[in-house]
């Protein structure tokens, strides 16, 4: 479900209306004026919601224990309904999404500054916080005792941020609830809209990214880094953990406590870090992957989509393997080549 202080809801509306707006045929057996008040994901959505569910196999379980009221499926499957759901066959189940989701939330894509003064008196600051020139700070904005906003930061309307905070120049926030101690360089973008896109008949159409970045206690991010908002769901960066510069971090990441995140590495939508992973320069992550706890990954290395890296274990290569396994393959490949040379 979408945080009203960073989103309006226009909902409720019927079921109907859903249907004919999206341009979904109403199945015969389902009340057209069944109100539907929100959307949220499989796992967090109730009776009044609407969800939906592409046929991936993580998402199996979470539909089958979905107390969802209505859910977007795929045409031509043979899926048994839960409790209470009504199933809405459709073509494109992402674009169909994407166009309810832009009825209930048509103002999605970035904040409304609506004031005549930098700094909204709708704004709730702490005592001792520091303003540099040219700061912006939105209404309903919430600063915490002791931190400084460096020359041209933005806060965001609705935007919490702790106490003794440091954020450096230029840095944008929105949509984020940000802790205590947490220091962000010059220049980091908190909160904008993930990458996320359906490609339909005339174009690539705009999924609506409805959530939010979580950032607690004690962590640093880098200049020039990016964090995205999840699309219905949270992108959170676990408490101490370290985002160096030049960092890519995509909607619905969850990055556990105490993680290290070197510069140039980019994390695709949904990869999971747990507690204490630490990713090397540049390293790349497919969409969905999981690293483990305590797992190091080398300079380089990735992963495709949908990977399990197990826990406790050094990483190198791409895709990436075992770091011991990784090196006997790049010498037997450099010895195979020098016998090559040798024979000619």
């Amino acid at each position: 479900m979408a945080d009203p202080r960073f989103f309006e809801n226009l909902g409720p509306f019927t079921l109907g209306q859903i249907c004919e707006k999206a341009g979904i045929g109403l199945p015969a057996a389902a009340d057209a004026s069944r109100q539907i008040f929100d959307l949220a994901d499989l796992a967090g959505a109730a009776a009044s919601h609407l969800t939906f569910f592409s046929g991936a196999r993580p998402q199996r379980e979470a539909f089958a224990a979905s107390r969802a009221g209505v859910c977007l499926v795929s045409q031509g499957g043979s899926l048994a309904a839960p409790d209470g759901m009504v199933l809405l066959p459709v073509a494109q189940v992402a674009q169909s999404f994407a166009r309810i989701a832009a009825l209930f939330y048509p103002e999605h894509s970035q904040p409304q500054w609506n004031q005549d003064m930098p700094v909204s008196p709708q704004a709730r600051l702490g005592a001792d916080v520091t303003i540099a020139p040219g700061v912006v700070i939105g209404p309903g904005a919430e600063i915490g005792d002791g931190t400084r906003l460096g020359p041209g930061v933005v806060i965001g309307p609705g935007v919490a941020i702790g106490k003794h905070c440091e954020i450096g120049a230029n840095a944008t926030i929105s949509h984020a609830y940000v802790g205590d101690r947490v220091v962000i360089l010059p220049g980091a973008h908190i909160g904008q809209p993930g990458f996320g896109f359906t490609q339909g008949t005339d174009g690539f159409l705009k999924v609506p990214q409805l959530g939010r970045v979580i950032i607690q206690d004690r962590c640093e991010i880098g200049s020039a880094t990016t964090i995205d908002r999840g699309a219905l769901g949270d992108t959170v960066i676990g408490e101490g953990s370290k985002i160096d510069n030049l960092v890519q971090i995509a909607h619905n990441c969850q990055i556990g406590r105490n993680c290290v995140v070197a510069g140039q590495t980019g994390l695709a939508g949904s990869v999971v870090l747990e507690d204490g992973v630490i990713l090397a320069g540049q390293v790349g992550l497919g969409d969905h992957s999981r690293v483990g706890a305590g797992a190091r990954m080398g300079a380089r290395s990735g992963t495709g989509s949908r990977i399990f890296l197990p826990g406790g274990v050094d990483y190198g290569g791409a895709p990436a393997k075992p770091v011991k396994e990784w090196a006997r393959e790049i010498h037997a490949v450099t010895r195979l080549a020098r016998r090559k040379q040798d024979e000619k």
